[in-house]
């Protein structure tokens, strides 16, 4: 089943810097990315629908972090939609952290379960979208790091159980799910990962452009 959006709906995307996509710096707030492409998409489609777009993803936020601003950044809106995306930070990115700091499986997953128990109690529809990694070749640059393949398979390792985690914790809590990560990954299959993530983690114009017609798949 799809979620419903009905007049006046509203719908909340957060996670990380792939959702934020320089919001702050956007006239709507919404960012340059698959948030804006979703709400543009779906505006021109049903002008007779409208429905309250918002955004709070930060740059370089965890599933922790999300947490400590859950309260005022989501659940103080009342959303009737809430989009969440998140995990890549919470994958391998120790391997060149100076602190070393690692982030299993367990912990992820019980800290995601945080942030969706006060959703489901409320009654909020959910998309839960799969962090994902593309398999970029050769070395390439992620921030201020040289990263090699054989640091890209180890977050590969790191990532693969979290993904598991957000599909379980879709199904514990009937959320509707968007299998990023295969997506990307039968998309690269075909054209080249680079046209969808230049650095296999933060998406293209087209890779937003995928991300938001399989969201919009999830609606009616």
């Amino acid at each position: 089943m799809t979620i419903t959006l009905r007049p006046g709906t509203t719908v909340m995307f957060t996670g990380d810097s792939i959702t934020d996509s320089q919001r702050l710096e956007s006239e709507d707030g919404l960012g340059f990315g698959y948030p804006l492409r979703v709400a543009g998409e779906w505006n021109f489609r049903h002008p007779d629908r409208p429905v309250t777009w918002l955004n709070t993803g930060i740059a370089g936020h965890k599933a922790s972090d999300l947490e400590a601003r859950w309260q005022a950044d989501v659940l103080d809106a009342h959303p009737d939609v809430v989009s969440i995306l998140v995990g890549v930070n919470d994958m391998g990115w120790h391997t060149i952290a100076p602190d070393g700091h690692v982030i299993l499986a367990e912990d992820f997953a019980a800290g995601y379960d945080r942030l969706l128990a006060p959703l489901a109690e409320a009654g909020t529809e959910l998309i839960l979208i799969e962090p994902f990694l593309l398999p970029i070749s050769g070395t390439v640059v992620a921030g201020h790091a040289h990263i090699d393949d054989g640091v890209r398979k180890e977050w590969r390792a790191d990532l693969d159980p979290k993904i598991q985690v957000v599909r379980e914790l879709a199904r514990t809590y009937g959320a509707h799910l968007l299998a990023a990560d295969g997506m990307f990954a039968e998309l690269a299959a075909a054209s080249g990962p680079e046209h969808w993530a230049a650095d296999g983690v933060h998406p293209t114009p087209a890779g937003h452009a995928a991300l938001a017609e399989a969201w919009l798949r999830l609606v009616a």
